[in-house]
């Protein structure tokens, strides 16, 4: 054991020389556009918390209904006696919004993509997938042990190729819609004219467009104009909605399938009811109120103008906002001068993103003001290498 011990400490201690070691911090504050992290207030250019839901009071009084009604846990699977009255609201809620027939809670996104593709592949399937997708979606491609294809990021044509070639009983494309760490949008409508063409499935995870991109906040579909029943389609609670937990919606009998065949759904406790009532009260605002997402959009466009000049600035139309600087260290220096200035934005390092392409990963929120972007971009530009 001795020597087990030893190789864990050795390999801790190369992970800090790397400056590849993370550490947690502590939170005495809700999510909002200012934090209190570690005993400090500070501006939040961290949080997925995209439109600023995460503390919205609505969604606090939907919880707290919640928590009122059925308690503080839901004490079973689904599949036993842990399908409460509000999540089943919550699931007819969000197929709904994003104007698909049906939809199934998961506890998380992580379990929801390991549920969707262990569900649908087997070993006689093959699944394609974007080289720069999710962890979650790698893992569920290997767990499921079909066959994996990896294709360059974003490159179709290298996609068309392969799914022309393959024989699998079953094929599966598999891809973010805004990839986490560059914020690009993948090009769905082209996606879904190869899965028709190439009789398959195409998997999308939408947890970073769900809220932010569509003239309502739909998210990706909503934003490409795409519909068809080979989408089988995810989308979190826990970023722009402000709540815990995700939802994944498509054809009725696809949705059927994973809920009787998926074993992250079938052998996990259900989400607390006040997570679901939460998401409910979310969808609900957004269709009421709109121009948070108009709001975001204006944070966005802000950011972009005044940061046009910030070598490193890949700019896109999503909340995500990433300045490659390149080596691990680059980056956790320049965001260690960003927060002695009163700035969280954090350091984003391998394995997380590839080697090189160490970075920091801007995260902007409706709840920001103008006058937080500004301080932003001030900042920036005078803290980057």
């Amino acid at each position: 054991m001795a020597g087990a011990a030893a190789g864990i400490e050795a390999g801790l201690a190369a992970w800090a020389r790397e400056g590849l070691r993370r550490e947690r911090r502590v939170l005495d504050s809700p999510q909002g556009a200012r934090i209190v992290a570690d005993g400090a207030s500070v501006l939040n250019f961290a949080s997925n918390d995209y439109l600023g839901l995460a503390a919205h009071p609505r969604l606090l009084a939907a919880a707290h209904a919640a928590l009122d009604r059925y308690g503080a846990g839901s004490g079973a699977s689904p599949l036993v006696v842990g399908h409460q009255r509000a999540h089943e609201e919550a699931e007819a809620r969000f197929a709904a919004f994003v104007r698909l027939p049906r939809a199934l809670l998961f506890g998380s996104g992580y379990a929801a993509n390991l549920g969707i593709l262990t569900a649908l592949a087997d070993r006689r399937a093959e699944i394609f997938c974007d080289r720069l997708n999710h962890a979650c979606l790698n893992d569920g491609a290997l767990l499921s042990r079909a066959r994996m294809v990896r294709y360059a990021h974003a490159d179709l044509d290298a996609l068309e190729r392969a799914l022309a070639r393959s024989r699998a009983a079953t094929r599966i494309v598999a891809t973010d819609s805004v990839f986490s760490m560059d914020g690009d949008v993948a090009d769905v409508a082209r996606l879904v004219a190869l899965c028709e063409r190439h009789d398959a499935w195409l998997v999308v995870d939408d947890a970073h467009g769900i809220g932010v991109l569509g003239d309502h906040g739909r998210g990706t579909l909503e934003h490409c104009g795409v519909a068809s029943e080979r989408i089988v389609y995810m989308a979190t609670l826990g970023k722009a909605l402000g709540s815990h937990g995700a939802f994944v919606a498509g054809p009725a009998a696809v949705v059927e399938w994973i809920l009787q065949r998926a074993r992250t759904y079938i052998f996990s406790t259900a989400l607390p009811a006040a997570s679901a009532a939460a998401a409910t009260a979310a969808l609900d605002l957004l269709e009421e109120e709109p121009a948070i997402v108009a709001t975001l959009r204006q944070r966005i466009a802000r950011l972009r103008e005044r940061g046009a000049a910030l070598a490193g600035l890949q700019p896109s139309i999503t909340a995500i906002q990433p300045i490659v600087l390149g080596e691990a260290d680059a980056a956790v220096q320049a965001s260690r001068r960003l927060l002695e200035r009163g700035l969280l934005v954090p350091a984003i390092r391998p394995p997380t993103v590839p080697p090189g392409t160490s970075r920091l990963r801007v995260s902007l929120s409706a709840a920001h003001s103008e006058g937080d972007i500004d301080a932003l971009a001030d900042a920036l530009a005078q803290c980057l290498p």
